[in-house]
């Protein structure tokens, strides 16, 4: 069965304002309600892109991080600050590479 790509990114916008609407109205750090919002976005967002794919051969620019229970030492943070040896900001081909792709995942709060 092919998904209908259209009815999908209506129920992915759907979700982003459900996801904001709990944000906004957070009733503390560990609200469920935002939780549950993360959660349902992700796979509105999921079901979005594999209908994209499936119907006109695309894809988004983005992709959903894997859930990581072990958040200690991130060796990829150290990365992200790298400087080229005379000071300045890191490479433009770092850049560029770090534009190809948006994790939708980093800074939201779950």
């Amino acid at each position: 069965m092919t998904a209908d790509p259209r009815a999908a990114l209506d129920r992915f916008i759907a979700a982003l304002e459900a996801h904001y609407t709990a944000v906004a109205a957070r009733r503390g750090e560990d609200d469920p309600a935002v939780d549950d919002a993360y959660y349902v976005l992700a796979d509105a967002y999921e079901v979005y892109d594999e209908a994209l794919a499936q119907v006109h051969g695309e894809a988004t620019p983005f992709y959903l991080a894997e859930d990581d229970d072990d958040d200690e030492g991130d060796e990829d943070d150290e990365d992200d600050d790298e400087h080229d040896d005379d000071g300045d900001e890191q490479d433009f081909d770092d850049q560029d590479e770090e534009l190809d792709q948006v994790d939708l995942s980093d800074g939201v709060s779950r």
